[in-house]
């Protein structure tokens, strides 16, 4: 079925659909409501302890199904097989070809000889002439994980730096420095033969701020904290300006994020260079926040703003497959982790295993090892080294298995994770017995990256978790297969048969 995309723009009335076919992914290291100036809270359960997680879910005394509901009714897919789109005043033509983008040599040889991607991505087709058009104009985008939404920005912060500037002139903001390490080795892979410069902005334990020199690197690319730290500390001069980016900016403009000093970052930025190109990209995009990223792009910049959503997540079932298992107790999970994920799934390629809270990701390491097994564990508490070392090894595949709390749920790629189980189903912080959509999209997607097959354990025990499977199964509309019993091998086989990973 052909994928559609809606593209508007917040200064015209015009809209225009597109439908294609999936074209060849670019990429092999990835993939206007009311305004709302209010936002609920979303703190991440991953920060928060076990004894605090027990005081609040023995609150939660009842859970009652919603009705299914539709939602992002603005993602819809309208039947249209034009492949170009004009936006306000604005034409825009889809790129078939990374030539028809006017970039470098430089860049083209980057992008075939380093990147060896062969030619756009739907999504880079559609949304890298808007990036890179002049009158460079904003851009909110949603993309799908393992889009190619990643090449996008980064091959708009290259095309827009001077490389005989020393300078900051390309700010990328990342949720946390996993994934700011990520994209400046995208960075500096696909800016090989450019000679621009690059810098990563993120808490350094062995640097004292005092001593950190200001920066004359031409693309910063970090975490808001950081960032702030050295915009504020005049480290960090923005007069040459030219293009801000914001990746994962659902997670970075919303209430228990990052947003004050995300809106900080924008304002200072635009006060000094108005015309600065603003770009936010992320894989989901709630009508609350969606509405107050076009507001505050509106309110801050003088530049008009493109907007392009994709259709709600399609999983599909040729390159994704969703099981539910039902464990009669917390012990049996750990039993079909050891006896069935890890025995069976070890043939299969890596895999990450999600926990709600850190001391969950502490009491399975403990287990598994303590049944001989070798994983490692990834959480906020760590210090920045050990970090860097666990995510290091899993990916030059010297670890297998990963457990993990939310911190790698956004942007980690990895193309060897064929499988992704989930101990605990994600929770919304603040809302009683409600599961975060946005948090199981994003978990689920680190599994079958780049259209790769791969397969997804949902862990259940308790009438909680029912609840909340059917409440997933029901917002994305899309029934999740049960494997029949959590002590069969066979099942175990037939699932991963099903996902066409045995």
């Amino acid at each position: 079925m052909a994928d559609t995309t809606t593209v508007s723009t917040s200064d015209s009335s015009t809209q225009a659909t597109i439908s294609a076919p999936a074209a060849t992914a670019g990429t092999s290291s990835e993939s206007t409501a009311t305004q709302q100036t209010k936002l609920p809270e979303s703190k991440r359960w991953a920060d928060v302890s076990d004894d605090e997680k027990d005081e609040i879910e023995s609150k939660i005394e009842s859970l009652a199904i919603e009705e299914p509901k539709k939602v992002n009714e603005f993602l819809d897919d309208p039947e249209s097989s034009s492949i170009q789109a004009v936006t306000g005043d604005t034409p825009y033509t889809s790129a078939k070809r990374f030539e028809d983008l006017n970039l470098s040599a430089e860049l083209l040889q980057g992008l075939y000889v380093e990147m060896k991607f062969e030619r756009p991505s739907k999504i880079q087709a559609i949304t890298l002439p808007m990036i890179l058009t002049p009158p460079y104009k904003n851009l909110i985008a949603q993309a799908h994980n393992g889009s190619g939404k990643t090449t996008c920005f980064v091959l708009g912060m290259l095309s827009r730096v001077d490389p005989k500037l020393a300078a900051p002139q390309a700010l990328c903001i990342c949720p946390t420095r996993e994934l700011a390490m990520q994209n400046q080795e995208v960075l500096e892979r696909m800016g090989k033969y450019t000679g621009i410069t690059s810098v990563l902005a993120i808490p350094m334990e062995d640097m004292p701020f005092s001593k950190t020199p200001p920066v004359n690197k031409q693309v910063v690319i970090g975490t808001p904290g950081t960032i702030n730290k050295w915009f504020t500390g005049k480290k960090l001069g923005m007069s040459a300006m030219t293009i801000l980016v914001f990746d994962e900016a659902d997670h970075m403009l919303a209430e228990g994020g990052f947003k004050q000093d995300s809106e900080r970052i924008m304002k200072g930025i635009v006060k000094i260079r108005p015309n600065c190109q603003v770009l936010l990209f992320s894989a989901t995009f709630n009508d609350a926040v969606k509405a107050f990223a076009s507001k505050i792009v509106n309110d801050i910049s003088v530049n008009d703003h493109n907007q392009l959503f994709v259709k709600k997540e399609e999983l599909s079932l040729d390159s994704l497959k969703q099981y539910k298992v039902y464990c009669p107790d917390e012990l049996s999970k750990i039993m079909v982790i050891k006896d069935k994920i890890l025995e069976i799934g070890q043939k299969v390629g890596q895999t990450i295993i999600f926990v709600r809270t850190r001391n969950s990701a502490s009491m399975l390491h403990k287990s598994l090892v303590e049944y001989g097994y070798e994983v490692t564990t990834i959480q906020g508490a760590l210090k920045q080294e050990d970090r860097d070392k666990i995510v290091k090894e899993f990916k030059e595949g010297l670890t297998q298995v990963l457990i993990s709390t939310d911190l790698l749920a956004r942007g980690f790629d990895q193309a060897q994770v064929n499988l992704v189980v989930n101990f605990d189903l994600p929770l919304k912080y603040d809302t009683r017995g409600e599961p975060d959509y946005e948090v199981y999209l994003h978990r689920i997607g680190r599994a079958g990256r780049f259209g790769r097959k791969g397969a997804v354990f949902n862990l259940l025990c308790n009438d909680r978790d029912n609840v909340l499977m059917t409440k997933i199964e029901n917002h994305f509309n899309s029934p999740v297969a049960e494997v029949a019993s959590w002590e069969s091998n066979e099942d175990f086989e037939n699932a991963l048969k099903k996902a066409g990973l045995m």
